[in-house]
């Protein structure tokens, strides 16, 4: 019998459309909305909350407070990276503080941090405090596993530090930085939308998520989920396609500089 294949970008929306279908049945067989509301009534909550100026606030304020923390995650956790890989001491010194950071429940640190700062700035902090390990370790594990052999090959040929830095320390980094990427978009921005829960900040996913709780709203409930669902998507999609465009063009650049000289 000939087995039918279907192609390989029909799975994602397959698949999606599956589990909806699940979700659809049921809702229908329970027939309580309070507790489960369908996806025709989600989708429509999203729609009239879409209408409102504060949604939009909401998403914007939450956006720009957990991917600042995301970005200096980045930012931080390359550098502690770079300096631990260089320094045993340091690797010895820091390791312990960032075994904890992983260790320690979310919920602890949420409530830990917002004595120390304003409710506002708690998902930031959260998303920062979780994602730079996770970029720490993988950033480190990717300088560690870069072929020695080809950095002496390199110095044998004479190869400029741009040369070895664009041909050698980049495409042996790039696996282990998007796999960073990755895991700590997704790990943030679920801890820094669980701080907005907890501390309510002004203008929030959160307080949207916390008043469909509070109110027994469940399908407000469900479209805020939904919504903190697809904007994570969404940045980590966009996050990943940035950086692979980037990884394009800067190999583009070092063939024309190539060409040059």
């Amino acid at each position: 019998m000939k087995v039918i294949r279907l192609p390989r970008r029909l799975y994602l929306p397959l698949s999606i459309l599956f589990w909806i279908g699940v979700w659809w049945l049921l809702a229908a067989l329970l027939n309580k909305p309070l507790l489960l509301p369908t996806p025709i009534a989600v989708v429509q909550t999203v729609g009239h909350l879409a209408l409102t100026g504060d949604f939009w606030l909401a998403i914007l304020m939450s956006l720009v407070r957990i991917l600042l923390g995301i970005a200096l995650a980045l930012l931080f956790g390359v550098l502690l990276a770079m300096l631990t890989v260089k320094s045993p001491f340091c690797h010895h010194l820091f390791s312990p503080l960032l075994t904890l950071c992983k260790a320690t429940p979310v919920a602890s640190v949420i409530f830990l941090v917002l004595l120390w700062v304003g409710r506002d700035r708690v998902p930031l902090f959260i998303a920062f405090i979780m994602a730079l390990p996770i970029v720490w370790s993988n950033v480190r594990e990717g300088l560690l596993q870069t072929d020695r052999k080809l950095l002496e090959m390199a110095k044998v040929f004479n190869l400029s530090g741009r040369q070895q830095l664009i041909s050698i320390r980049i495409p042996s980094l790039f696996p282990y930085f998007l796999a960073a990427c990755r895991s700590a978009i997704a790990l943030a921005w679920k801890a820094g939308i669980a701080a907005e829960v907890l501390c309510l900040p002004k203008r929030s996913i959160g307080l949207g998520i916390y008043d469909g709780k509070m109110y027994l709203e469940t399908d407000a409930l469900f479209a805020w989920t939904l919504i903190v669902i697809l904007i994570s998507a969404l940045v980590e999609w966009g996050t990943l396609a940035l950086l692979k465009k980037a990884q394009k063009h800067t190999y583009r650049e070092e063939e024309t500089y190539d060409q040059a000289h």
